[in-house]
């Protein structure tokens, strides 16, 4: 059964996005950074605070190309991307995998050299996975969300069971909440 899932299991699990590091993982070759908006950055429909301009900011210092891929339309998904001064892909149809790659165009980058940032299993990661990005899945900022990702939330929790039980037979850390 655990086997049906491993698709779906991120790289990393980790308990903000305000977290991970991200000068390490230049050090080690990474040069492109794409990220979901909505409970990944901020909480839902929010639009870009200073914590999230400032990590975007830091990234751009640091060497990063970002963009910010997101299913939702233009409009929230540029307002957001234009505050944080980042590429953006508006209604990207997640988890196609052609959108990462044309993100990863947009950034010069390719699989080998960028990471993905997203809250969510179903869409984010396994639609980078098969874009064959490093994966960062981050838990939501917000518990408050939409009836569709609710019921998505209860399916996640299975694949997040199945997930911890394959971390604690490697001895890998769970969800880093450093």
């Amino acid at each position: 059964m655990a086997a049906i899932f491993e698709s779906f299991y991120p790289d990393h699990y980790i308990s903000s996005t305000y977290r991970i590091p991200f000068e390490r993982l230049y050090e080690e070759g990474y040069r492109g950074v794409i990220f979901d908006i909505d409970n990944t950055l901020v909480e839902h429909g929010a639009p870009a605070d200073v914590r999230s301009v400032e990590l975007f900011l830091r990234l751009r210092d640091i060497g990063y190309g970002t963009v910010v891929l997101s299913n939702n339309k233009e409009p929230r998904v540029k307002l957001f991307s234009d505050a944080v001064g980042s590429g953006y892909i508006f209604k990207a149809q997640k988890p196609a995998a052609k959108n990462y790659r044309k993100a990863m165009s947009m950034m010069d980058t390719d699989r080998s050299d960028t990471i993905f940032v997203g809250d969510q299993i179903f869409t984010d990661v396994w639609g980078a996975r098969r874009a064959g990005l490093l994966t960062y899945l981050v838990r939501p900022i917000d518990k408050k969300e939409e009836i569709q990702i609710v019921l998505k939330r209860y399916l996640e929790k299975v694949v997040l069971h199945f997930y911890k039980r394959k971390c604690k037979r490697e001895n890998k850390v769970y969800i880093q909440e450093k």
